[in-house]
């Protein structure tokens, strides 16, 4: 994959995600996808060609804003001695890298739910690069910095949104911090940030074969 590749993602008005120049995409077993210099994406949760687009956008009433989003729109800050942790629940897809990377330092069941001391600092920012969102950043003085992991351009989570690396996207994010180089896209057509993912696939249970 070449980082120098120009991918545009553009969004359709109640359609599908448009993308321009996509040279990877993987599907939710990790699989390479088929890809054309025009890729449409289904972000209405309808398709039964996902994660391709196949118009079912045009009578299951999809609309492409609006919506109340499923988290505060705020950055959290988790001190350690090393480093300190910020989180921002409103970007959060709920990917649950965190977990499954470092469950000592992101559990939550323990309080706070971000512990940086309990995990070395390489955990931590193998963490940070591996959330997909940018939801989870690093705190230097006053910046905020996301780290980015080396993952296809594309990738489709299973029942999930889309995990994009390295796409220009004309829409602003609305959450404080996030990230332009890595971010999640909805494809279940609840999110209440569209084009943006906020989880709500996982709290309401999508399935994507629905």
């Amino acid at each position: 994959m070449d980082d120098d590749v120009k991918v545009v993602i553009e969004t359709r008005e109640n359609g599908p995600l448009v993308i321009k120049g996509l040279d990877e995409l993987t599907g939710p077993d990790g699989q390479p996808l088929e890809v054309k210099p025009v890729v449409a994406l289904c972000r209405c949760g309808g398709s039964k060609t996902k994660p391709f687009c196949d118009g079912s956008h045009k009578t299951n009433g999809f609309q492409s804003s609006g919506g109340t989003p499923s988290g505060v729109n705020r950055i959290l800050r988790y001190a350690g001695q090393e480093v300190t942790v910020t989180y921002n629940p409103l970007i959060c897809s709920h990917a649950a890298e965190c977990g499954r990377i470092a469950p000592e330092v992101f559990n939550p069941a323990q309080k706070p739910w971000v512990q940086p001391d309990k995990g070395s600092r390489n955990a931590v920012e193998s963490v940070i690069a591996h959330c997909p969102s940018g939801a989870l950043a690093l705190a230097l003085g006053d910046a905020v910095t996301h780290l980015v992991a080396d993952r296809a351009r594309i990738e489709v989570a299973r029942n999930g949104p889309y995990y994009v690396r390295e796409a220009d996207i004309a829409e602003p994010h609305p959450g404080e911090g996030a990230c332009r180089r890595k971010y999640v896209l909805c494809r279940c057509g609840k999110s209440g940030i569209k084009p943006y993912c906020d989880g709500s696939h996982r709290d309401q249970g999508w399935k994507s074969g629905d």
